[in-house]
C-alpha cells in the first residue's frame, strides 16, 4: 500500500466569488468529485510544487537531483538522445558514491534500439556492466505492430503503430513531470512544460507505475555480440505480442490499490492530483473520460461568465470525441498549436517531411467544424470575446512540444485547474501510445492564512505559465496555408498515426 503524503488540517476560509464565479469554481468541484470515484487522489501542499519555464531549467532541474539522490532514480521517457553522455556519466557518478543507491529506467523499446553506434540501449550498456545488480533498464515494445508486419516495417516508422510515451522523472521523493524527452533540443530549443513536486505520496505512485509495467518490457542485458547486448523477455508464459490482456488487467487493478490507498482529503488546503493512464489497445481509456467529463461538467454551470478552457499542443490533431466537445462546450476556448517551423518533423527527409503539413490539414478540418458550429470567437467592443480561438507558436530557431489544458473559473481570473504530463490529447495519444497524465485540482482557499497564501501563489504561477507559452502566439495562419494533394490522402490514410 502507498503511503499517503500527509499535511496538516487546516481551516481554509473560501473566495467571496460573486454567483456567476462560484457556479464555475462548483462545476470544477464536482467534476473533481466524480473524478475521485475512479482515479487515485493524491494529497500535497501546494508549497511543494514549482513550475519551471525553460529547456535549460529542465536540464539543471535533472541533473541536480541526480546528484541529490539517495535511495532511488527512477525515469520514464521516449529515449535518450546520442549525445547526452554528460547524463549517463551524471547516473554513473551518483551510483559510485551511493552504494545503496538503484536506477531503473522504462524506455521506448523501437527508438531505442535503432540500429547504430549510439542508441539508447548503446548509451547505457556501461551502468549495466559497472553497476548490474543496482540498476534495471527495461524497454516497453507496443504489441500493436505485430506478425508479418512487424517484421516488413522499416525501423524508422515502426514508432507508428505505438509507443512508450510515459514521462516521469523520479528521485527519492522528488518527481519531475514534463512532455520533454532525454535529448540535447529538449534542454536547449524546444519548449514544453516541467512541474516539480516534492511529495512522497506522488513518487511512490509514480514509481510502482513503472514497477507495474516492467514484467510487460524487454530487459536490456549485456553480451558479447556485435551490438554488445542482448534483450531478454522475463515471463516465458505471455509472449511479447500478445500482452494486451494482461497488461491492462495490471493497470486496472494498479488504479484501483491506488484509489483505495488515497481516501479523499480531510483538509480543504490540499492540491489534489489524479493520475490518469492512457492506452486504448489495453483497454484503458481514462484520459478520454477525464477529458469528456470536464467538459461535460460545464454545461451545469449555468451563469454569464463561462469557464476558459486554455488547451495546447505540439502535435495538435485532436481526436474527433476532443473536436465535438470544443465545439460544443459552454467554456470559452483558447487553442494553441506549433507553427509548421515550430513541430519537430519540420525540414525532415522524405515523408517525415510531410508531418507539419499534415497537421495543417488537420488542423484546417478542426477550423471549419469551428465555424460551421458558429463557436469561432466573437471578440467584443470591450475587448475580450467568447468562442473558440485557434492561435500558433512561433519563436524562431525554436521548436514547440507543450501540452496540457488549464481551466479558469472565467476569463480574467488564474487557473483553479491543470492537465499535464505526457499526452498530446491528439488522436495518436488516444488510440497508439500508452500515456500517463495528471490533472491537479487546487483548492479555493482565501489568502490571509499561509496555505491560501501559497494556493493564490500557485495559481498565479499557473497564469503565468500560460502567459509565457502565449507571448509566442500569433493568429493562426493555416488556412491560407496550401496542402498538397498527396498530403492529404497520406493524412486521411494514417492521420491517426501523426
Amino acid at each position: 500500500m502507498l503511503a499517503r503524503h500527509s499535511v496538516p488540517l487546516q481551516v481554509v476560509r473560501s473566495f467571496n466569488y460573486s454567483t456567476s464565479r462560484r457556479n464555475a469554481h462548483s462545476a470544477i468541484r464536482r467534476f473533481a468529485q466524480n473524478l475521485e470515484k475512479t482515479q487515485p487522489a493524491i494529497h500535497l501542499q501546494a508549497k511543494d510544487v514549482t513550475i519551471h519555464s525553460k529547456p535549460q531549467d529542465f536540464k539543471n532541474v535533472l541533473l541536480d537531483m541526480i546528484r541529490r539522490a539517495r535511495r532511488r532514480i527512477f525515469f520514464s521517457s521516449l529515449y535518450i538522445g546520442e549525445s547526452e553522455q554528460y547524463l549517463i556519466d551524471a547516473l554513473g557518478e551518483s551510483l559510485l558514491s551511493n552504494p545503496s543507491l538503484r536506477l531503473s529506467m522504462v524506455l521506448d523499446y523501437n527508438r531505442s534500439t535503432r540500429p547504430g553506434p549510439k542508441s539508447t540501449a548503446s548509451l547505457l550498456l556501461p551502468l549495466i556492466q559497472q553497476y548490474s545488480d543496482r540498476v534495471d533498464i527495461s524497454l516497453f515494445r507496443s504489441p500493436k505492430l505485430k506478425g508479418i508486419m512487424a517484421k516488413a516495417v522499416p525501423r524508422r516508422f515502426d514508432e507508428g503503430w505505438g509507443t512508450w510515451h510515459a514521462k516521469i522523472y523520479g528521485v527519492d521523493d522528488d518527481v519531475l513531470i514534463s512532455g520533454a524527452n532525454l535529448n540535447e533540443s529538449y534542454f536547449t530549443d524546444r519548449q514544453d512544460r516541467y512541474l516539480h513536486f516534492k511529495s512522497a505520496g506522488l513518487s511512490e505512485y509514480c514509481f510502482n507505475f513503472l514497477s507495474t509495467v516492467t514484467p510487460f518490457c524487454y530487459r536490456l542485458k549485456t553480451n558479447s555480440g556485435p551490438d554488445g547486448y542482448s534483450l531478454h523477455w522475463p515471463d516465458p508464459n505471455v509472449h511479447p505480442q500478445r500482452i494486451e490482456s494482461k497488461l491492462g488487467k495490471s493497470f486496472r487493478e494498479f488504479q484501483d490499490s491506488n484509489r483505495q490507498a488515497h481516501p479523499p482529503s480531510c483538509s480543504g488546503s490540499d492540491v489534489t492530483i489524479y493520475p490518469i493512464i492512457q492506452g486504448r489497445q489495453f483497454g484503458i481509456m481514462e484520459e478520454e473520460n477525464c477529458i469528456d467529463m470536464l467538459f461535460r461538467s460545464f454545461d451545469g454551470a449555468q451563469n454569464n461568465e463561462p469557464p476558459l478552457v486554455d488547451l495546447t499542443s505540439g502535435y495538435f490533431g485532436l481526436s474527433k470525441s476532443y473536436q465535438e466537445l470544443v465545439r460544443t462546450s459552454r467554456a470559452d476556448c483558447r487553442l494553441l498549436c506549433a507553427s509548421p517551423k515550430a513541430n519537430g518533423f519540420y525540414g525532415s527527409r522524405g515523408i517525415s517531411g510531410r508531418i507539419p503539413e499534415g497537421y495543417t490539414f488537420l488542423e484546417q478540418r478542426f477550423w471549419k467544424g469551428v465555424v460551421r458550429s458558429g463557436r469561432d470567437w466573437k471578440s467584443e467592443e470591450s475587448g475580450s470575446g467568447h468562442g473558440v480561438q485557434l492561435h500558433e507558436w512561433s519563436r524562431p530557431g525554436w521548436t514547440y512540444h507543450a501540452k496540457g489544458i488549464w481551466v479558469s473559473p472565467h476569463q480574467g481570473e488564474p487557473p483553479i485547474l491543470t492537465l499535464f504530463g505526457s499526452t498530446n490529447l491528439n488522436s495518436r495519444s488516444a488510440n497508439l501510445d500508452t500515456e500517463l497524465a495528471f490533472v491537479m485540482v487546487l483548492p479555493e482557499s482565501n489568502s490571509g492564512d499561509a496555505s491560501g497564501d501559497d494556493v493564490m501563489l500557485l495559481r498565479r504561477k499557473l497564469a503565468d505559465e500560460i502567459a509565457g507559452l502565449r507571448q509566442f502566439a500569433v493568429p493562426w495562419e493555416g488556412a491560407q496555408r496550401r496542402v498538397r494533394a498527396g498530403t492529404k490522402v497520406l493524412v486521411n490514410l494514417v492521420g491517426g498515426m501523426l
